[in-house]
């Protein structure tokens, strides 16, 4: 599957290099956030990998909520376990749990549909940043910490209502920023299309933290950044 590129089985456990991490990010997600380049001080595995990684090992359901409860080192040992209780944990070697899944329903495990399924989401997701972050902050005159952005993946569930569709797509429906002091939800609702019609709806959350008044010089500087490690990484090897 694609996804074999991204990750290495240890035993029956997962590990994620900070490389395959990055990859993944860059050339599935079209994710250019700094936390997930290798050698960042607070590098993380993007959550979009461990969602993918979910659908692979537990198949897509037509109910899914994922909860996104720590962010995740390079090289950590994880355990995709699904507990007497039905949900879905992702934990290490510790006990920690960094991610929590609840599924309703039918289950596919049709490679085509789940890689279908997974592809559109993540692209989906992987925008997050400039294109649907930065128009909410500018309207709300906050931003995050030009020195120090953090954006942090909170949650996201969605309802299907057929599990065959080999070519769906999402797209944004609505979104909003709300402010609490120095802390920001973005909240981002989006509709899953398939052959021209509605098979599906979700959204996600996400938590932007060290939120100051919004500088355009900055954020422009950090839109610039971004394409320009886009453009750096046209043609790399994915």
């Amino acid at each position: 599957m694609f996804l074999d590129d991204y990750h290495s089985c240890v035993d029956d456990r997962i590990v994620i290099s900070a490389d395959q991490a990055s990859r993944f990010a860059k050339c599935i997600a079209g994710d250019f956030n700094p936390i997930h380049t290798p050698g960042a001080r607070r590098f993380c595995v993007p959550g979009d990998l461990l969602f993918a990684l979910v659908l692979k090992r537990f198949g897509l359901s037509p109910h899914m909520n994922f909860r996104f409860l720590a962010m995740v080192g390079a090289d950590r040992a994880l355990s995709f376990r699904e507990e007497g209780d039905r949900v879905i944990r992702v934990l290490d070697d510790d006990g920690k749990c960094y991610l929590e899944v609840e599924r309703r329903g039918e289950v596919t495990f049709d490679e085509s549909v789940v890689e279908a399924f997974t592809r559109c989401y993540v692209a989906f997701s992987g925008k997050n940043f400039p294109h649907y972050m930065k128009p909410l902050m500018e309207d709300c005159g906050v931003m995050f910490n030009p020195k120090r952005p953090l954006v942090i993946y909170d949650s996201m569930g969605f309802s299907l209502t057929r599990l065959d569709a080999l070519a769906p797509a999402l797209r944004l429906l609505d979104s909003r920023l709300d402010v609490i002091g120095k802390r920001g939800d973005v909240h981002l609702e989006f509709a899953i299309d398939a052959a021209g019609e509605s098979i599906g709806h979700g959204g996600k959350k996400l938590v932007v933290s060290g939120l100051c008044p919004y500088d355009a010089e900055a954020m422009d500087d950090i839109v610039d950044q971004f394409y320009q490690l886009k453009r750096d990484h046209a043609g790399t090897p994915c």
